[in-house]
């Protein structure tokens, strides 16, 4: 299947096209490499462009000869979408507007869409359902809502086909540690504790000890970037004409902030330093998934369910390339 990837040379999205590729579909990334990496991706693989062009948009999808578009193009922090709410309406939502409309003057009809569970009420019970309320309370989970319900009436008035994945924490790197996270500004804490140890950064910071959970840290659901890729493969061939579905994708184990750090700890060899601060602004104390659903339907199973795999292909990734792309940059052309 010809597949354009909005934000293909991201973190999740350059992932999913490195796996789609691998899976014999035939995946382009269009990316204007804000937050995205050239090297994530193969170069022939790569159109660059702003997912607030239209025309660019229109463009690439008809030179791709697109099946189906997997939008994974937008802003995901939490603090910054609170202290700027319009420039997450302005790319989240009316970006996506954009690929949509692309999408009807090109006649591609599926959809899948990169979500969050940030879209959910955090008063609801453990782990979360695909019924479970969607209240969220921060711009970006709204944002992410209001994309979703715009891609269902679409799809009611235009006959679009669609999934939607709801992510929690995408986390880990290639299993062979080529290809990793590397954000111009990481806000994730796995990659945040990997950068502690490779000396990057003085320390890690812990946002409060005193939640009501196991050790007073935050407790959250990990999913490794190769299972969520997996995902998306079944999710994309599985669409039915006119109609969209809403998944889950986590791996159903909570895990707390400090376990993630004792889990690194045990991957580097040696303590990572840390200190404690006040609660984080939007933070809840444990979000974490039920995922039965996408392996009822789809039959997908994570590969990846252990912390400890997840921290262990994360550390391959940082510690041959602490400075990210930038040394694979440098490798490659020592290589040659």
């Amino acid at each position: 299947m010809k597949i354009l990837l909005t934000g293909g040379a991201g973190y999740v999205g350059s992932a999913c096209l490195r796996w789609l590729l691998n899976s014999g579909h035939d995946p382009y990334a269009f990316d204007d490499l804000s937050e995205g990496n050239r090297d994530s991706v193969p170069a022939d693989r790569l159109i660059e462009g702003d997912i607030q062009d239209r025309e660019a948009l229109e463009k690439a999808m008809r030179d791709t000869g697109a099946e189906a578009v997997m939008n994974f193009a937008a802003l995901a922090s939490v603090p910054d979408s609170i202290r700027l709410p319009e420039l997450y309406w302005r790319i989240n939502v009316f970006g996506t507007k954009n690929i949509l409309d692309a999408m009807m003057a090109t006649g591609v009809k599926r959809i899948l869409f990169s979500s969050t569970a940030a879209t959910y009420s955090f008063d609801n019970e453990m782990p979360l359902t695909e019924e479970a309320a969607l209240v969220p309370k921060v711009p970006y989970g709204t944002t992410k809502l209001a994309c979703e319900k715009m891609i269902q009436e679409y799809s009611n008035a235009y006959g679009l086909s669609y999934a939607i994945l709801r992510y929690f924490n995408a986390a880990g790197a290639d299993p062979d540690g080529e290809f990793g996270e590397d954000r111009h500004h990481e806000t994730h804490l796995i990659p945040l504790i990997l950068q502690a140890a490779v000396g990057k950064r003085d320390k890690i910071t812990i946002f409060g000890n005193d939640w009501e959970t196991r050790d007073g840290t935050c407790v959250r659901d990990y999913v490794h970037t190769s299972d969520l890729a997996q995902a998306h493969q079944l999710a994309v061939e599985n669409m039915k004409p006119g109609e969209g579905e809403i998944f889950n994708c986590g791996s159903g184990d909570g895990v707390t902030v400090q376990e993630v750090l004792q889990a690194c700890e045990n991957a580097v060899g040696r303590t990572i330093p840390s200190e404690i601060c006040g609660r984080r602004p939007g933070d809840p104390a444990i979000l974490i998934a039920s995922s039965q659903k996408i392996k009822d339907q789809l039959g997908w199973e994570p590969q990846f369910p252990k912390i400890e795999d997840i921290v262990g292909s994360a550390w391959r990734w940082h510690e041959r390339y602490p400075h990210g792309y930038k040394d694979k940059e440098t490798v490659h052309s020592q290589d040659t």
